[in-house]
């Protein structure tokens, strides 16, 4: 396998680590403190970024399938490299539009929406004047099985009614949120689990919609998108609201959390390589009983140990966007799976030891990592738990070990 980086995506490289180096990182304390004044609104600094980065060409980069002016045209491969810079501070992907969950809408919307559903919300996605959220988690059911989820979607003549209550809906919290991808059920006595579903866009604005808290991430409110509380109490939609058919909700879902699943693991990459850097720039500064901390035996295998799994990780992840852009990502599935596993576990050793190097300032807000630990914490829960994904990967791995001892005893 050859994963030497084209001239492409060398350029782009080079582009977006400078525009980090010169636009991102020396705001991050600006950026807090602007969320500080009005939590639950895109502060104006991010939009100033985003329009550089507009400018700049170093817009919707996610986007694997050409889509007219809005998209870079990359495979998955090639973005793989420019996610990992990104994902060196908690909300850059936003500033080149690509930012969960908005990433997995848009290709939703691309891949399944009809061209009235493109117009009306795919294409201010890409242009970045709205936000949106995918609604799909229940506090009632372990949603790790979707075929468990509760929220109903009943047919009422030209409309659709919505009941149900989601929580941990990312990015509904907040004021620039104008649509939510609802999961329910619109067949739920059928005998096939999995076509009990479908998928419903709701305006945020619809009456009925009610935002009943913000949830915390271990304490992090994680503004200004959240990760809202949510009761549909009757919410009514046309039927022109549904995404490719009744029915169509589980395999929509499948569909769309894919790719995500690998985007989340390419910035665990990069959360974990700054780490990494931070706690080499660390231990050279620090002096602990009289010789600098790098002179210790244990730090320095710290930073081997995790230079060897950013290392192991990055082309695990490599290798996945290779087989997902040449196979299609059915085929990727396994890897998906894997790296799906292995990325966050792994930022979060790196960063749980860059914690130690840092002492008592690691935990706190003077640096990325905490927050950054949070949020790879909950990862090992988003878009699936790792014991599903183990289960699932165990499972085929077994089946196709089964299959194929019995070819060669026939």
């Amino acid at each position: 396998m050859n994963f030497e980086y084209s001239d492409k995506v060398n350029g782009l490289l080079e582009r977006i680590t400078g525009f980090m180096d010169e636009h991102v990182f020396p705001v991050e304390a600006e950026m807090h403190q602007q969320l500080a004044g009005d939590p639950w609104s895109t502060p104006p600094l991010m939009e100033e970024l985003k329009a550089k980065a507009k400018a700049q060409g170093l817009w919707n980069l996610f986007l694997p399938l050409s889509y007219g002016h809005y998209s870079a045209g990359l495979t998955t491969l090639e973005y793989a490299p420019l996610a990992e810079i990104m994902g060196k501070v908690i909300w850059a992907a936003e500033v080149f539009n690509c930012a969960a969950p908005d990433t997995g809408n848009m290709e939703l919307l691309a891949k399944y929406g009809n061209e009235q559903q493109k117009k009306r919300w795919l294409e201010p996605l890409l242009e970045g004047r709205i936000r949106s959220a995918f609604a799909m988690t229940e506090p009632d059911v372990a949603s790790s099985d979707a075929t468990n989820i509760e929220t109903r979607i009943e047919r009422d003549g030209d409309e659709y009614v919505i009941n149900g209550k989601k929580f941990y809906i990312s990015g509904a919290c907040r004021k620039q949120c104008e649509l939510l991808i609802v999961m329910g059920k619109t067949d739920p006595n059928n005998i096939n689990r999995y076509i009990q579903q479908s998928q419903v866009l709701v305006p945020m604005n619809t009456p009925g919609v009610k935002v009943v808290r913000a949830m915390t991430v271990f304490g992090y409110e994680d503004a200004p998108e959240g990760h809202a509380e949510i009761i549909f109490d009757n919410v009514r939609v046309p039927v022109e609201n549904i995404i490719l058919g009744e029915g169509k909700g589980f395999e929509i879902a499948q569909g769309r959390l894919g790719p995500g699943r690998i985007h989340h693991c390419m910035r665990s990459i990069g959360a974990a390589q700054r780490a990494l850097d931070l706690m080499c720039a660390r231990v050279n500064e620090r002096v602990v009983f009289g010789r600098p901390l790098i002179k210790q035996q244990s730090i320095r295998e710290d930073i081997a140990k995790s230079a060897c799994q950013i290392e192991q990780a990055r082309l695990m992840t490599l290798k996945a966007a290779q087989k997902m852009d040449s196979q299609g990502n059915r085929a990727a599935k396994d890897l998906i799976a894997m790296i799906k596993i292995v990325a966050p576990s792994m930022a979060l050793d790196v960063i749980d030891r860059a914690i130690q190097c840092h002492g008592a300032v690691g935990v706190s807000q003077d640096t990325f990592l905490a927050h950054m630990y949070a949020g790879q914490r909950s990862l090992r829960l988003a878009d699936g738990p790792d014991q599903v994904h183990m289960m699932q990967l165990g499972r085929d791995l077994v089946k196709r070990y089964v299959e194929s001892n019995e070819r060669l005893r026939n």
